[in-house]
């Protein structure tokens, strides 16, 4: 009898994960289906704000918010931090997707949109959903999985193309090279698959081509 309340209080707890599961989706939803265009920017939270890169978010995301794009973060520090300051400084939209982690993710104060997830797949779903561009600035693990996640989506043509870009040539050229001599040379992606990714070091770029993506 006793294994038998310990199945049933599993199957218990398993069903009501699964509504939890169901209100995260429905709460990004709901907050973010008025968003409007809106690009992806990842990045470091560890990266601090005498950093160059930080910088170069605030200024890449205050750019985006006077070209009329939202500005979507995992809602942390470091990079996340300053591409919604860019953001709130130009009164652009400002979203933090936040996720509830043991270190390292404390929600800044600059997004004026925030949800916070405990599961990482409903917070990466809203990423993609309303996403007209991914921006991924120097970043680790976590930054390199979402580089990696929206690449196979667009390979595999789960999503609607959109653009993909590296920002720090001195960051990714390493990472492109062996992409290049690795995966393609021994045909693990086709030719054409290198087009998804751009790479640059010029926020104007960045605008024009999530400008173009979106048809402005």
């Amino acid at each position: 009898m006793e294994k038998q309340y310990v199945v049933e209080d599993i199957r218990l707890s398993e069903s009501w994960r699964l509504f939890k599961i169901l209100g995260e989706f429905v709460e990004g939803v709901e907050k973010l289906h008025d968003l409007g265009p809106a690009v992806s920017i990842f990045g470091s939270a560890r990266i601090t704000e005498d950093n160059p890169y930080y910088k170069a978010a605030v200024d890449l995301a205050g750019r985006l918010a006077d070209n009329g794009f939202g500005v979507i973060t995992g809602g942390g520090g470091g990079i996340m931090e300053a591409a919604n300051r860019g953001a709130a400084g130009k009164n652009g939209r400002s979203v933090g997707l936040n996720i509830v982690l043991p270190h390292e993710q404390e929600p800044n104060p600059y997004a004026d949109i925030k949800i916070e997830f405990d599961y990482f797949f409903v917070r990466k779903v809203m990423f993609v959903k309303y996403a007209s561009a991914y921006v991924i600035m120097p970043g680790g693990f976590g930054t390199l999985d979402e580089l990696f996640e929206a690449v196979t989506l667009i390979q595999t043509d789960r999503i609607k193309p959109l653009p993909v870009i590296l920002f720090g040539t001195g960051y990714w050229s390493g990472l492109m090279e062996w992409i290049r001599q690795q995966l393609l040379e021994n045909k693990m992606i086709s030719p054409e698959d290198l087009d998804i990714i751009h790479m640059t070091d010029d926020p104007d770029e960045i605008v024009s081509i999530v400008k173009r993506a979106v048809g402005m």
